[in-house]
């Protein structure tokens, strides 16, 4: 069992990193979005990437703002959930189409974008968006650099 992730902490490998993230966050933190909502979204685009790391991070996020286990659990399976509003299902289906290729079209189809706009307004839609960007930026530190699931990134790269 690995011990320690793969690559270092990249901000002290390159330093100009550290903006990145910090600015992501705050954009995603504006308010327009409620954290349960992003929180969910990114749990399920790290059991659509398959990655352990992210998955137990983001269900921990969960857990830490006190959403039910059935909210938790139920991302995987949140198509035929009871669990969530419209406007989470929405998002919900708006990260599968994103991260899973359709062999019949565009991945974000009018129809489900037209769905997305009548449930956020442009500066909640552009905010869901970043958050997707989000999760889609620390893939491949969660895939290449494999980082130790449940363990804080802090408590990973102690400099």
């Amino acid at each position: 069992m690995t011990t320690q992730p793969r690559i270092p902490n990249p901000v002290t490998v390159v330093p100009e990193f550290a903006a990145v993230p910090a600015a992501l966050f705050k954009a995603v933190g504006n308010g327009s979005v409620p954290q349960a909502t992003i929180s969910l979204v990114q749990l399920r685009a790290g059991q659509l990437v398959g990655n352990t790391y992210l998955t137990v991070l983001h269900t921990g996020n969960l857990r830490r703002t006190g959403e039910s286990e059935e909210r938790i659990t139920g991302v995987a399976t949140w198509q035929d959930a009871p669990y969530y509003t419209d406007s989470e299902r929405v998002a919900l289906a708006l990260v599968e189409a994103v991260l899973t290729a359709n062999p019949r079209g565009e991945r974000v189809p009018a129809d489900l974008f037209a769905e997305v706009s009548r449930h956020y307004d442009e500066k909640a839609l552009t905010t869901l968006t970043i958050a997707i960007g989000q999760v889609c930026f620390f893939v491949p530190f969660a895939l290449i650099g494999r980082p130790l699931p449940g363990v804080a990134p802090e408590d990973q790269w102690k400099d």
